[in-house]
């Protein structure tokens, strides 16, 4: 049996960030997944995983590359060419990569170099073109009036040039190779990108070119010989062509599923255009549009499984391509690349060859179909909670494991075993000498019985004396790797989301364990944000009892040669503290059941007020002017209003049914969505009626009297959405996923999950998508047979939430089925792929 592919198990997943931390320009994914050794802390970037096969420097600055073969039906490339503005080199593949200069090829500036059907090479320059024959005459074709080729396009057997000024040449091949000039046209505009159709097997040639204009026009004319270079269809763009590409793909399975012909825009401004081409009279249609990037878009077409796709170039490289029945537009998670080419070795049998910043690179793309690629971290105990040090981006990470030495305690006893060990067997081997030396070794054979059976007497006698000392051992060992409950390890790591390395490591001794931090800036000291972490001391979680717990404070002192963790004071608290947040330049701080303000003091941090009212224990604290969103680990959530005039908290707000809370984020003032244990998504809202006025409580009898409890505050929120997603929700952020995107709430499951919820803009696709799901439940059950309403209504029943995984599916249905959904959806099935489309496109 051979290992194909694994796919690595985050699970559990405990707590996430999302953000621009490493300053790549796109939002990352943190993680803090696993438990005990296998802990990690993951990074999740959008795009393709990259693995670089080799690096080699250039000379100067090179503007395009080619990987070209000998002959149409070698399997591998033959030789790599680069471009310059000035010259071209021609680089052999072998053993070693080596320059070759009788390869025929002309020393000026490529635009162009294929190979032709009878494996012969066309290199075309801005004077002219070049057509290189083996065993013939090199043929030189120049262009007229001492006129430049602006841009040009080949394929197998023909060939399209566009002269400075609008003038386009289109040449053919003969039966003898030859190319020949059949055909010219004036364009009465500058031609800014050329395309021409691949060729279908079994036919002499493409019926379609494609021509990009300055007058932010693309055209589709025929190559038909009755209508040669005739004007089919004109599309209009909102900004000038940079590069235009004619492929057929498939999103069948199989070499021998036949393409569609779709043609791909890249635009000045940034954007892709992909429009499908009816190869009956050239006609547009089924425009999908994206956004890549502020950079002009550069088109150039690749192999990925024999399969042909596009990577558009623009800030950061893209790839569209089939995967599975899907078409799939995915970024590269790799620097930004000039220019690239299909590539293929022994080493590397799927490559691609890239320049990029004065080099030349060849990369290979893993796991397509994959969203994110991973690069992981291990850290040395199960992480709880993470901060982002707002000044350096760091990432703060608390880690704690129940029944675990500590690392400093493990070393200690490891290094005792290893004395112990050393001192038995010298004293073992002295002890050997000794007696051994009593005998006479006259007669070899003999003396060499005598000596082995006195060292098995001798083994025999080691193994009396030290039975107490193996029992001992033995009993060592077990305490090592399985301690008493109640022993905890835990650390306060610093690490650098750029590099994705450890800046410092700050081990908490004592047996405390640390389960909130939090980056806070006092009010009272202008010098800086401190780092609070709350820990508890002796904690045994079955019965629940500890030694009291702790707010550590701490500075993130960085230095000339290292950074590390000053500790400033230590404040003690009678319980555990589980979760803090700023809070008017404060620390805000659940402690058990009390919800404490604390302000930073000297010797340790000064309460400056509490409230004792809640049911159970505060698990999330968020702040929104001068009010505060606190979740309860039973009772779901809590507003409470502060007043600084009287120092006193009061609840003024609370959900009419207990919510076990595991996350939640504020989505805006009045709302607050929540996850629970049970894998329920909830979100409630405050009503609008319960104003300002109500909020202050004029009276104050909610203040000095009112507990909490029993859902006894004086207004109540209202459930808004109700969803079961199916694994608990361990983390929940309101984000965006890509650079000036809309913002989306992201959540990740204790399984390893993360998905999405998105907001619908128009009353429109709440209704198209309402009616899509309805179909798919009824045309597309579960595969084990269970209704769907039903498993979205675990707990209670789903309210305002559509299912997008189960609309996806319907790119997976019949054609026959998709035709009948489109219908009753008063559409055709590529408009309902179009909306799912536009739908990940606008969030990812």
């Amino acid at each position: 049996l051979a290992l194909i592919d694994e796919m690595e198990s985050p699970s559990p997943v405990l707590d996430t960030k999302v953000g621009d931390f490493a300053g790549e320009g796109t939002p990352q994914i943190y993680t803090l997944c696993g438990k005990g050794n296998r802990s990690t802390l993951r990074v999740l970037r959008h795009g393709l995983a990259v693995t670089e096969m080799a690096v080699s420097e250039l000379p100067g600055n090179p503007k395009f590359v080619w990987a070209v073969k000998t002959k149409r039906s070698d399997e591998f490339c033959k030789y790599i060419v680069v471009s310059f503005d000035n010259g071209t080199i021609v680089l052999s593949i072998g053993e070693k990569v080596t320059e070759v200069t009788d390869s025929g090829i002309l020393d000026t500036q490529t635009l162009s170099l294929s190979l032709l059907n009878d494996d012969s090479l066309l290199q075309i320059h801005p004077k002219g073109m070049r057509h290189i024959r083996p065993g013939k005459p090199v043929n030189e074709w120049k262009t007229p009036g001492q006129r430049q080729i602006a841009k040009c396009a080949v394929n197998s057997r023909q060939a399209v040039v566009a002269l400075v000024g609008g003038e386009i040449i289109y040449f053919e091949t003969d039966n003898m190779g030859q190319l020949m000039d059949l055909q010219r046209t004036d364009m009465q505009n500058d031609v800014a990108a050329l395309a021409l159709a691949p060729i279908q097997p079994g036919q002499r040639k493409a019926l379609f070119m494609a021509v990009g204009c300055f007058d932010n026009t693309v055209r589709i004319l025929s190559l038909d010989n009755n209508q040669l270079l005739s004007q089919l269809t004109l599309q209009a763009v909102n900004a000038v062509p940079s590069s235009i590409l004619l492929t057929r793909m498939t999103a069948e399975e199989g070499k021998e599923a036949k393409g569609k012909l779709f043609l791909y825009a890249g635009l000045k401004n940034g954007v892709l255009i992909r429009s499908a081409v009816d190869e009956a009279n050239g006609t547009l249609s089924d425009d999908r549009k994206r956004f890549l990037g502020p950079r002009e878009v550069q088109l150039r077409e690749v192999s990925i499984y024999e399969r042909p796709a596009v990577m558009a170039l623009s800030t950061r490289s893209w790839l569209s391509y089939t995967y599975q029945g899907r078409f799939h537009m995915t970024p590269m998670s790799y620097e930004e690349l000039a220019d690239v080419s299909a590539f293929s070795s022994e080493q590397c049998p799927e490559g691609i060859v890239a320049i990029t910043d004065g080099s030349l690179r060849i990369v290979t793309l893993e796991k397509l179909g994959d969203l994110f690629n991973t690069t992981m971290l291990p850290l040395s105990y199960t992480p709880r909670r993470m901060a982002v040090h707002p000044e350096t981006n760091h990432l703060i990470v608390i880690e704690a494991d129940n029944q675990t030495y500590p690392l400093a305690e493990k070393k200690e006893m490891e290094k005792a075993m290893n004395e112990g060990e050393d001192s038995k067997e010298e004293s073992s081997s002295k002890r050997r000498r000794l007696q051994g030396g009593k005998y006479e070794e006259s007669n070899g054979k003999k003396a060499k019985e005598e000596k082995k059976d006195m060292e098995e007497e001798d083994e025999d006698e080691d193994e009396d004396i030290d039975e107490e000392e193996q029992a001992k051992l033995k009993t060592f060992l077990g305490e090592l790797y399985r301690p008493a409950a109640g022993k905890w390890a835990s650390c306060i790591r610093v690490v650098d989301p750029k590099t994705l390395e450890t800046v410092c490591v700050e081990e908490l001794g004592n047996n405390e364990a640390a389960f909130s931090v939090a980056v806070i800036q006092f009010g009272s000291k202008d010098d800086g944000y401190y780092i609070c972490v709350g820990t508890v001391k002796d904690l045994v979680m079955s019965p629940r009892k500890h030694s009291g717990g702790f707010i550590n404070t701490y500075r993130l002192v960085t230095g000339s040669s290292k950074t590390e963790l000053q500790l400033v004071h230590k404040t003690q608290v009678h319980d555990v503290c589980l979760a803090m947040t700023q809070f008017d330049k404060k620390l805000l701080a659940g402690v058990g059941r009390y919800l404490r303000i604390y302000d930073l003091g000297k010797k340790k941090l000064l309460r400056k007020c509490e409230n004792k009212s809640f049911p159970t224990t505060i698990c999330t604290l968020d702040t929104k002017g001068s009010r505060i969103y606190v979740g309860d680990l039973c009772e779901s959530f809590h507003l409470v209003k502060y007043k600084p005039s009287t120092k006193q908290f009061y609840i003024f707000a609370d959900t009419t049914h207990p919510f076990y809370t595991t996350s939640r984020c504020l989505l805006d003032y009045n709302t607050i969505a929540g996850g629970d244990k049970f894998g329920n998504l909830l979100v409630t809202r405050l009503p609008d009626s319960v104003t300002e006025e109500k909020e202050e409580d004029p009276i104050g009898l909610q203040g000095k009297f009112g507990k909490g409890r029993l859902s006894s505050a004086a207004n109540k929120m209202s459930s808004v959405v109700n969803y079961y997603v199916g694994e608990m929700i361990s983390s929940l952020q309101k984000t965006a996923l890509v650079p000036a995107g809309p913002e989306v709430l992201f959540f990740a499951t204790v399984m390893g999950g993360v998905g999405i919820f998105v907001p619908f803009q128009s009353r429109e696709d709440v209704e198209f998508f309402s009616h899509l799901e309805m179909h798919l439940r009824q045309e597309n059950p579960p595969l084990c047979g269970r209704d769907h309403l039903s498993f979205r209504s675990y707990y209670s029943p789903v309210k305002e939430c559509i299912d997008g995984d189960l609309c996806e599916q319907f790119s997976a249905l019949e054609y026959k089925k998709q035709v009948e959904i489109a219908e009753e959806l008063m559409c055709t099935p590529s408009e309902v792929t179009k909306r799912l489309e536009e739908m990940r496109n606008r969030v990812l």
